[in-house]
């Protein structure tokens, strides 16, 4: 990142946004670190204990379409304002109610989208003081928010140990409210934002086949972080035994590889090309995840492959995210919540859907194979449309980025 990048667009707002996307995935992602701890006091099955932690998912993935609507309607800093308000609302309530049954613990999940919802309104706000060459740096920062899952796989059992889950939702008010003070002081709006779509753009915007390929390659990269970011902590209790605290260690050295890939691998695809460094991502997550799958007895090998792994998911998000904004210029804040939704029900899927297998088999190697071979699927589509793009909005003629 040279000089110029700093001076392409505003750098406070790129720290705003990347503050308010960091501690929104950091609640949003809260209930998968203190998934055992809750399930052994709610007294949960394996299954409802994956559904619990995979409620924010699936509710933050339809709330980023209707936060991305409202970012284009508005602003993205009205939307960012109003999505923190109810996070923090939601978060008070449970905290001072408390959580007493499965069903309560699925209703703050929902509120909890709010928190996932940020990726729309996050990432439209840095990206468009940016230009098109200094894209994947712009929207890898913004994006590394990712980090926040970090922070609560690394503190919230262990702070749930010392205090009790539910007052980790009380700590988590004191972040939020302070994050909450800087974006509505330092956050701005780019003076030349696109004009607000009709609903009738968005449903225009499903019947271009290039919105469902980044749709699918989202799914998979973004899909599959939050998925096994989010099963990581039971994954590492179930199958090693692991305390809840030991098992956020192991979750929490995943996740900070994933997150700290994401700028990188936008910049990577700056440098390279978006495609190409997609493609070698997907290559390596799906060796990984299908070895981690043979249920390796050391503990150790599997949260090296984990790492691996994730480092490639991650790089892989901010690689699609340097591609996005060349070929949906115009769309960004309507792709940027279409693409963000299909990331989100990936990584619904992909939780809900391990936990299920392991309800029934005993185990999780299934689960994980099945979503190896969606890393091959994707390598697959990408690599054929690879010369399409290239040679259409991705030319030299198009655009200054490497496509």
């Amino acid at each position: 990142m040279n000089t110029s990048f700093w001076k392409a667009g505003h750098a406070p707002t790129l720290f705003a946004a990347f503050l308010y996307f960091d501690l929104s995935f950091m609640v949003w992602y809260v209930l998968g670190p203190l998934g055992v701890q809750i399930a052994a006091d709610l007294g949960l099955t394996t299954q409802q204990r994956a559904m619990m932690v995979a409620t924010p998912i699936l509710a933050g993935a339809v709330l980023r379409f209707l936060m991305g609507l409202l970012a284009d309607r508005t602003s993205p800093k009205t939307a960012g304002l109003v999505g923190q308000v109810v996070v923090i609302t939601a978060l008070a309530a449970a905290w001072q109610l408390g959580v007493h049954s499965y069903e309560q613990a699925l209703l703050l999940g929902l509120f909890l989208g709010f928190a996932g919802a940020s990726f729309a309104v996050a990432l439209p706000l840095a990206s468009q003081w940016y230009p098109p060459q200094h894209q994947g740096k712009a929207m890898g920062i913004a994006g590394a928010g990712n980090s926040g899952t970090v922070l609560a796989a690394l503190f919230a059992p262990g702070l749930a140990a010392a205090f009790g889950w539910s007052n980790v939702f009380g700590l988590a008010l004191i972040p939020l409210v302070l994050t909450l003070i800087i974006f509505a002081s330092v956050a701005k709006n780019a003076p030349e934002r696109p004009k607000p779509k009709a609903l009738g753009d968005y449903l225009k915007a499903l019947g271009d086949r290039d919105s469902w390929w980044f749709m699918f390659f989202y799914s998979v990269t973004f899909g599959g972080f939050l998925g096994l970011a989010s099963t990581l902590p039971g994954y590492f209790h179930d199958q090693y035994a692991f305390d809840p605290v030991k098992a956020g260690y192991y979750t929490a050295a995943c996740v900070f590889a994933g997150s700290l890939l994401r700028p990188l691998g936008g910049a990577l695809a700056d440098r390279i090309g978006g495609i190409r460094t997609l493609l070698m991502m997907y290559t390596l997550a799906s060796l990984c995840i299908f070895m981690v799958g043979f249920n390796l007895p050391s503990s150790t090998a599997a949260l090296g492959l984990f790492v691996i792994a994730m480092l490639s998911l991650g790089a892989g998000n901010g690689a699609v995210f340097q591609l996005v904004p060349q070929r949906f210029r115009r769309e960004i804040g309507v792709m940027t919540g279409l693409i963000g939704m299909a990331g989100g029900i990936g990584g619904f899927c992909l939780t809900a859907g391990l936990g299920a297998i392991k309800q029934s088999t005993g185990d999780y190697q299934l689960g994980l194979w099945l979503f190896a071979s969606l890393g091959v699927m994707a390598w697959i589509g990408l690599h054929g449309v690879k010369q399409r793009w290239r040679t259409t909005w991705g030319s030299a003629a198009m655009t200054a980025a490497r496509v």
